[in-house]
């Protein structure tokens, strides 16, 4: 089921098309940390481009934020060489949690049992009149 699913599905990482293809006219230029492949168009190609092959479930939120300043020719080199090291403050980044188990869900949310706080009394519904 593998090379048949790579074949002909697009929603969850790149077809053995598009794998070929990266690697027939792209230059390899990096790796990021969930392990999705950055290429860049060969030197001397115009226009310049660049894409991600992810590694997995095709997600724009996976793309860490170095690496999409790259992709947007934000900055010229692979971040690895153009950005200083991370400070130790800084989280690394993560992949967007909506639709999943992770998700934020809110005291009174269906998830959560549905029960809401009770109304405090300081809401006042607006009237046009």
């Amino acid at each position: 089921m593998g090379l048949l699913k790579s074949i002909f599905t697009w929603w969850d990482g790149a077809t053995i098309g598009t794998s070929l293809w990266s690697r027939r006219n792209g230059v390899k230029v990096g790796e990021d940390g969930l392990g999705n492949v950055y290429f860049e168009t060969k030197s001397g190609q115009t226009p310049r481009r660049r894409w991600v092959i992810y590694n997995g479930a095709n997600d724009a939120s996976r793309v860490p934020a170095e690496w999409h300043g790259w992709l947007h020719q934000t900055i010229e080199d692979a971040p690895d060489k153009a950005l200083l090291p991370p400070r130790a403050w800084q989280k690394p980044s993560a992949v967007n949690p909506t639709g999943t188990a992770d998700a934020y869900r809110p005291a009174g949310a269906l998830e959560k049992g549905g029960r809401r706080a009770a109304a405090t009394g300081d809401y006042e519904a607006w009237s046009p009149n």
